[in-house]
């Protein structure tokens, strides 16, 4: 699993394509979350990808279902922003914790995440 850097994004622009990496395939991405983050998934395949948010949350005990997004081929999708009381996993980092998301599929998919500097 790799740990994304968030990128700021500020007056002065930001080169999303500069600033996108490889999507980890075997265990997936993950990033200090405080709630404010959004994830760019682009994807330059000719076939669609699912991605998939952890959702660590249970309700009654129950496990609640992962939120998936399926970004086109071709197409650069923004997700977000996750709740931390929702998305944050402390078993990945008990300090801070962490957002997690994974990919069905990694051929020709970059990854992002980004956090407005307000």
């Amino acid at each position: 699993m790799a740990t994304l850097t968030v990128k700021t994004i500020d007056r002065a622009g930001v080169d999303l394509d500069a600033q996108l990496v490889a999507a980890d395939g075997v265990n997936g991405d993950d990033w200090l979350n405080t709630g404010k983050e959004f994830v760019v998934v682009k994807n330059a395949d000719t076939a669609s990808k699912t991605v998939t948010l952890d959702i660590i949350k249970t309700i009654d005990g129950q496990s609640v279902t992962d939120r998936t997004v399926t970004v086109a081929a071709g197409k650069t999708m923004i997700i977000g922003p996750f709740p931390v009381d929702t998305y944050n996993n402390p078993l990945n980092d008990t300090a801070n914790g962490k957002a997690k998301i994974t990919y069905d599929a990694v051929t020709s998919v970059t990854v992002g995440v980004f956090k407005l500097d307000v």
